[in-house]
């Protein structure tokens, strides 16, 4: 029996084995009769080459051969996993002793008939061997296709993507049943989508499609239909099992289709599919929906869009180190507020959505703060009062100042945050301010007073640009000046150049840059 093997029900074929052609005629015309497929040898050798060849149901094998005995050709066709569970019924004139017969039966054959044999008796016989060979080919075909039914469950619950979910589904489908398959499903965008192979292993094609505006009730179907409308799959004239499943009444239907001879009588494994399909499909869904909502969420958490100050360059980039979201701890903020630019850069303790909703609670502080028209230190004292009231037990850092465009003067104020660095007025410079960070009731120190020259730029980053736990980190703000010590005129390339040289190839913290040059 092969994968999907879909000749469990047809019509037997019957190899009968006898050196004596008059023999042969007698028994091929008494199986023939009874609607039996019959093919010849009139050797041990011609059988077992007609076994490899052909597919064979069952074998009438004469004992005694010119070349071989029936006993070692029963012996050698049972010894071979591919054809062990085919009934050979040993038929002999001479060899009809006991010892005989026990040695046949022990030796592989399934029934032992002793000549002069009786047409009715060998009929029954033969029908007797099919049905339990039959029975033990569908259990085995149904034993492989539940194996094969768990690894397609596994593949289309470990896909990324409604496409490779429906490849996976497809893939799954053709070596379930031996043939071509179609697996059919509505993506976000209300868009059918089919995923159509048209052998085991072979390619998948995943394109959209039209299928018929039917309604699908509530609960798994499992139908024949004509190949109208349907990519095409095997023989074009071939009607198709389709089983169809809808979970609920406000969800589209999945459908999984597959030639109707490819099912053997069987259609529960394709009714099961289809609903592990769907189901899959549903918690793509699903996950898609809820991903795009909390993507939504959190890019509301960091400003929008850069403001246009004249006489100055903006650029950020942002590099959160969860996988799953979109936003950490880290943050920024650019704003302009009665002429001057405000820009901060933070870093709450922790880079999980946890830490976000930490974060958008401290920006939206700062904000408030400095709307209030406080100045950079009195914002951060604000905050850090904050933070020691209303979120106890948290921790962040902070670099926050003032621009005033027109002159260049910066108003700053640091709470434990890396140092800034200023470009283009000679050698790269940090500008060190050191203050202990939000969370802990200490001095602060007066606000820093600089000026911001025409042409230079100022950096700010957090601290997962530059850390790494088994290098120094003097090692690395020395790499950071070397790495920023040319700065492109697109602000833009600059940024994406430092996170290329410095950010790990496996980014474990989050990263916020923030650059702007004084034209």
């Amino acid at each position: 029996m092969t994968v999907g093997d879909t000749t469990v029900n047809a019509p037997a074929t019957i190899l009968v084995v006898d050196d004596s052609a008059a023999k042969r005629y007698l028994l091929v015309s008494w199986l023939t009769r009874a609607g039996f497929t019959v093919i010849q040898a009139d050797s041990g050798t011609a059988a077992l080459d007609r076994i490899e060849r052909e597919d064979v149901d069952l074998v009438v094998l004469d004992v005694r051969l010119g070349d071989m005995s029936g006993f070692e050709v029963s012996e050698r066709i049972k010894a071979d996993p591919r054809h062990a569970s085919r009934p050979v019924i040993h038929v002999s004139a001479h060899a009809v002793s006991v010892a005989d017969r026990t040695q046949g039966l022990a030796r592989g054959a399934d029934a032992y008939l002793v000549e002069p044999i009786e047409p009715d008796e060998l009929i029954a016989t033969t029908h007797a061997a099919l049905r339990y060979y039959r029975a033990r080919r569908r259990a085995e075909l149904l034993a492989d296709r539940l194996a094969r039914l768990a690894e397609t469950t596994l593949a289309v619950n470990s896909a990324d993507s409604l496409a490779q979910l429906l490849t996976a589904a497809a893939t799954g489908t053709a070596r379930i049943f031996g043939g071509g398959a179609v697996v059919a499903a509505q993506d976000a965008n209300g868009e059918q989508v089919a995923a159509t192979v048209q052998a085991p292993d072979g390619p998948v094609v995943v394109g959209a499609w039209c299928p018929e505006t039917a309604v699908v009730p509530v609960g798994a179907t499992t139908r024949t239909e004509a190949p109208t409308g349907w990519p095409t799959i095997g023989r074009a004239d071939e009607r198709l099992a389709v089983a169809t499943a809808r979970l609920r009444d406000d969800r589209p239907a999945v459908r999984v289709a597959v030639p109707e001879s490819a099912l053997a009588g069987e259609p529960a494994v394709l009714t099961q599919l289809v609903q592990a399909v769907a189901a899959a499909v549903e918690a793509q869904r699903s996950y898609d929906e809820e991903h795009r909502i909390a993507v939504t969420l959190q890019r509301s958490l960091l400003p929008r869009r850069l403001p246009r100050v004249d006489r100055l360059d903006l650029a950020v980039r942002y590099e959160p180190a969860s996988a799953q979201t979109e936003v950490g701890g880290d943050f920024y903020e650019l704003v302009e507020i009665d002429g001057r630019l405000l820009v901060a850069i933070g870093d709450v303790a922790g880079h999980s959505l946890h830490a976000a909703t930490i974060m958008a609670e401290l920006r939206h502080a700062i904000r408030a703060y400095a709307v209030a028209g406080h100045p950079p230190g009195a914002i951060v004292a604000q905050v850090d009062n904050l933070m020691r009231t209303l979120l106890p037990n948290e921790f962040a850092t902070l670099c926050l100042l003032t621009l005033e465009p027109d002159t260049g003067r910066i108003r700053l104020a640091n709470a434990g945050h890396p140092p800034a660095l200023l470009l283009g007025t000679g050698p790269a410079t940090f500008v060190e301010y050191r203050a202990p960070l939000l969370g802990i009731r200490a001095d602060r120190p007066e606000d820093l007073e600089l000026v911001l020259p025409p042409g230079a730029t100022l950096v700010l980053y957090t601290d997962g640009l530059v850390e790494r736990r088994d290098v120094d980190i003097d090692q690395r703000l020395e790499a950071l000046a070397a790495s920023a010590a040319t700065v492109e005129h697109d602000l833009d390339r600059f940024c994406d150049r430092l996170l290329a040289e410095l950010a790990p190839p496996e980014i474990t913290d989050d990263i916020a840059v923030v650059a702007l040059r004084r034209r």
